[in-house]
C-alpha cells in the first residue's frame, strides 16, 4: 500500500482518528486566517448545509476553491476531496498537504480500480464525513457558466443514500487583495429511496447541474486584474490560463 493509498482510507484506530482530526483542524484554522486576511466573503445559504455525511458538488474556477471550502464551510467534521490520483502524492505542495492531513480520496484517471475507489468513498460517508467533488472535472473559464457535470457526485450520493449538496463559488477566476468572493449553497437534493440506475443517476446529475447553473448567476466582476493579481492567480495554476474575459 502506498502512502497515498493509506491516507485515502478513513482511519479506524482512535490514535489515527485523533491525529488526522488534529491535523485537519490545524489546517482549517490556518486556511481561515489566510483567506480572511486576503479576501472578503459573502456566504449565502449557510443554513441549508446539512449535517454530514453528504456529497458536495461544487463548480471549479481556480486552485483556491478547495482551500476556501475547507476554511468557510461550518462543518465540525473533516471534508474529504475526490480527485485524480497523482503518481507521487509527495510532489507539489497541494498533494503533500492532502497526504499529510489525510483528506484525499484519489482515483485512477483511467478508471481502473473503481471498486476500491467506491469502497473508500463508502468508508468516508459511513464514518460521517463529507465528500467534496469538483463536478465539472476541470477548471472552467466563465464565472456565470457551469460546464457539463460528470456523474461521479450523483453516483456516490445515490449509492450511499447521502444528500447531494451543490455549492457555487464565484470570484476566484482571478484573485486580488480585498476581493469579495461569493459562496452560495443550494438546497440539499435528497437521495433516499432513489435506485442506482443509469436513468436515476443521469437525472440527478442534470438536476445538480441546473441548480449550480442558477446559483452562479448574477455575479459580475467588471474590474480588470492587474499584473500582480494575474501573477498571484496563476502562481499555482497548471496549465496557465492568462487574463479572463470580463463581461
Amino acid at each position: 500500500m502506498t502512502p497515498s493509498d493509506a491516507t485515502a482510507t478513513v482511519p479506524r484506530g482512535w490514535y489515527w482518528r485523533f491525529q488526522r482530526d488534529l491535523r485537519y483542524r490545524l489546517m482549517k484554522l490556518v486556511l481561515w486566517l489566510i483567506v480572511h486576511a486576503y479576501l472578503r466573503f459573502r456566504f449565502e445559504g449557510r443554513e441549508r448545509l446539512p449535517a454530514p455525511p453528504y456529497v458536495l458538488c461544487f463548480n471549479h474556477l481556480d486552485w483556491a476553491d478547495p482551500l476556501i471550502l475547507v476554511a468557510l464551510l461550518p462543518s465540525p467534521r473533516r471534508i474529504y476531496f475526490f480527485g485524480p490520483r497523482e503518481a507521487n502524492m509527495r510532489v507539489g505542495w497541494k498533494n503533500r498537504l492532502m497526504a499529510w492531513v489525510g483528506n484525499d480520496v484519489p482515483f485512477k484517471p483511467d478508471r481502473s480500480r473503481m471498486l476500491e475507489t467506491a469502497r473508500r468513498v463508502r468508508e468516508v460517508l459511513s464514518a460521517g464525513y463529507a465528500l467534496a467533488i469538483a463536478g465539472e472535472g476541470r477548471v472552467a473559464e466563465r464565472e456565470d457558466e457551469v460546464l457539463p457535470l460528470n456523474e461521479g457526485a450523483a453516483y456516490f450520493a445515490v449509492h450511499n443514500q447521502a444528500p447531494l449538496v451543490t455549492v457555487a463559488i464565484n470570484g476566484t477566476r482571478w484573485l486580488r487583495f480585498g476581493k469579495r468572493i461569493r459562496v452560495r449553497i443550494g438546497e440539499p437534493i435528497p437521495t433516499a429511496g432513489r435506485r442506482p440506475t443509469r436513468e436515476e443517476i443521469e437525472s440527478l446529475t442534470a438536476e445538480a447541474h441546473a441548480v449550480l447553473t442558477e446559483l452562479v448567476q448574477g455575479y459580475r466582476d467588471p474590474v480588470a486584474p492587474s499584473p500582480v493579481d494575474l501573477w498571484l492567480t496563476e502562481l499555482f495554476n497548471d496549465p496557465k490560463r492568462g487574463a479572463p474575459t470580463l463581461p
